[in-house]
């Protein structure tokens, strides 16, 4: 999306959605192979690539352009943790412009009128980010110095005099926002949040404030705020629930986009009139448009629409759809357009290829590739399409899933298979590049990444159908797809594993805690398993969403008892299979002690149990060495455990 979109928004979604252990999202490679080449590769054996081959792969991310359009912005870990890094629009070598060997570091934009950049950074993991500008001279300076706060980019003045910073250093639990001078990088508060609401957009006469308040995981409200009079509008009373969340205002600073699921299952985009109050539709989908925004000059508006667990770019100029490049082995991503709107920046990305960075002219209709990021070692015909299948529940509910079977599978030939659980509570497995997943698929393991019911994506009746049941229903979802694997001819039943991160490492937990009989295996990456102590030690800039995540999963205090019988950790007698552990030591979200706690339990039981931490990481692996090392164990274990 164009560069201007504040980034500011804490996706309540995202609190334990948490990345896994391989860069989920790296870049867009060649293009599918002929079909006589396909059908050839098929009958052979792929080749097994190992954890080095595999982290050979390069992730990239973002994409804003230079004043002068010449040069493309964007954030990779080549060296190993992310940097900011800058190429050629017509390609070429790319050139750091940071160079952390310890913070990953992530670009944010080029300044409008000149060649410094904004870019972000936090510490260890901990996701307390500072921003920060890169001076043309190369020095780096923070604009958001001190270390108990965090700070957001919230969008850019149009003629780049100046740019909208969000922070919670006055109090820990609310954002304010200030507009720095570009020059001076002097500030001044433009919003001071006491209402506790998430900042969202700001219009571009300065005027108008966007703002998303979640009143539980299922329904939400937008308001705005005149930053002139103070007077704040709802924009979105409503009955029942429904969610709705602030989008982007129309370059004229007359509407504001919002997408809102109140008449259906699905979310469309509707349109606020800030004079009149009217509200009107601008565009719906058979799935969940995510969001729309413009580009800088105001003539191209680019929406997000997740079909079915992939995504749909849909792009307009002055209200009317473009064509967009037509490229095989993958789907576009993170469209941002330059200045003059000529250029257009994305991304590819597909099942058996990481992102990968375009440069499409509107000029001529020349399309460049300006990364090749999957290593030069592995071949992708070696890697393997996903497919979207779906199962029956134990209740007839249906559970879609992205299913990765493993060449070579056959009833004489039988895989053990792994269970592979989001995060969230409320994530989605989608399709795209997944290195953890091709690393285990590429070793003999299906895989099969469930939705179980809760998950975004598939309406909001499925989004609610967990509310009040984690540990419970969810949890047989993912029993009912061990069912749906052990029924496939070529998977052995009786070697079937489960894992995730984050939520899904409570899944695993509260599988072999709850279901001990149901899998061989668990692998729990960063994962809750005492519901009261997690829920209670929320980091305070996540204030806005406790309300919602208390009567999501439950009340530390009200729901003591209900809390502590789906707490794996106090249950932790019952878990009898192998267990393999892994945290990052600066989590916020899933602090150590919940692994900590878990692992000494099971321990006791003399189960075996195997652990690793890291200490320069957080809720997620940034790190290659770490991914490698994590990746690498997981293997060991599973083929120690699982396959033989």
């Amino acid at each position: 999306m164009p560069s201007s979109r504040p980034a500011l928004r804490l996706s309540l979604l995202a609190f334990l959605a948490g990345a896994l252990v391989l860069p989920l999202h790296a870049a867009e490679a060649p293009a599918k192979a002929p079909a006589a080449k396909n059908a050839k590769s098929a009958k052979k054996a792929p080749k097994r690539y190992t954890i080095e081959q595999f982290m050979a792969t390069t992730s990239v991310t973002g994409a804003t352009f230079s004043k002068d359009e010449k040069q493309i912005l964007f954030s990779s870990n080549e060296t190993g943790i992310f940097n900011v890094y800058t190429m050629p629009v017509g390609g070429g070598a790319p050139r750091a412009l940071t160079r952390s060997t310890t913070d990953s570091t992530y670009a944010i934009g080029y300044f409008y009128n000149d060649d410094r950049v904004l870019f972000r950074r936090d510490q260890g993991g901990n996701e307390l980010h500072h921003v920060y500008v890169r001076e043309l001279d190369g020095t780096e300076r923070d604009l958001t110095p001190g270390d108990k706060h965090r700070a957001l980019f919230a969008g850019w003045r149009p003629d780049g005099s100046g740019f909208y910073l969000a922070t919670n250093e006055r109090d820990p639990k609310f954002f304010d926002v200030y507009l720095y001078d570009a020059g001076t990088y002097a500030r001044q508060m433009v919003y001071r949040n006491e209402s506790g609401m998430q900042v969202s957009a700001i219009s571009r006469d300065g005027q108008w404030l966007a703002l998303d308040k979640p009143n539980t995981t299922s329904d939400s409200d937008v308001y705005v705020v005149n930053l002139k009079t103070r007077e704040m509008r709802h924009v979105t009373p409503h009955t029942g629930p429904a969610s709705h969340s602030a989008a982007s205002f129309d370059p004229e600073s007359k509407r504001l986009l919002y997408t809102s699921n109140a008449e259906g299952e699905f979310a469309r985009i509707l349109a606020y009139d800030l004079a009149s109050g009217k509200v009107e539709e601008v565009a719906k989908a058979d799935w969940d448009l995510l969001g729309t925004d413009y580009s800088r000059n105001g003539r191209h508006r680019v929406s997000v629409v997740n079909r079915d667990g992939s995504i749909d770019v849909r792009v307009h100029e002055d209200g009317k759809p473009v064509a967009m490049p037509r490229l095989p082995g993958g789907e576009l991503r993170q469209v941002s357009f330059s200045a003059s709107g000529k250029l257009m920046a994305f991304y590819l990305n597909g099942d058996r290829s990481p992102n990968n960075l375009y440069v499409h002219d509107f000029r001529n209709g020349k399309t460049t590739q300006l990364t090749r990021s999957l290593s030069k070692d592995i071949d992708p015909d070696d890697l393997v399409e996903a497919e979207v299948v779906r199962f029956r529940s134990f209740d007839g509910m249906v559970i879609p899933s992205i299913y990765y079977k493993p060449k070579g599978a056959s009833p004489s030939a039988k895989v053990p298979a792994v269970v592979f659980v989001h995060g969230g509570p409320g994530g989605q497995t989608m399709r795209g590049y997944n290195a953890q997943i091709q690393y285990l698929v590429n070793h003999g393991y299906a895989v099969l990444g469930i939705n179980n019911r809760g998950s975004s994506g598939y309406g909001k009746t499925f989004f609610r159908a967990d509310d009040r049941k984690h540990g419970l229903e969810p949890l047989w979802d993912c029993v009912e797809a061990k069912t749906w694997l052990a029924s496939q001819g070529y998977i052995d039943p009786e070697r079937i594993g489960i894992m995730g991160g984050s939520y899904g490492g409570y899944m695993t937990l509260a599988a072999l805690a709850f279901r001990p009989e149901a899998f061989k295996v668990g692998i729990d990456i960063f994962g809750v398993s005492n519901w009261i102590r997690t829920l209670e030690s929320i980091p305070p800039y996540w204030e806005a969403q406790r309300k919602a995540l208390y009567d999501e999963i439950g009340d530390p205090v009200k729901d003591k008892d209900f809390l502590t019988a789906t707490s794996p950790l106090f249950h932790a007698d019952k878990i009898r299979k192998p267990l393999l552990v892994i945290q990052g030591a600066n989590d916020p979200r899933v602090i150590k002690v919940e692994s900590d706690e878990i692992v000494e339990a099971v321990r006791k039981r003399q189960v075996p149990v195997e652990y690793i931490v890291f200490p320069d990481e957080g809720h997620g692996f940034s790190k290659k060495k770490n991914q490698a090392e994590a990746s690498a164990k997981i293997l060991a274990f599973l083929d120690k455990y699982l396959k033989h």
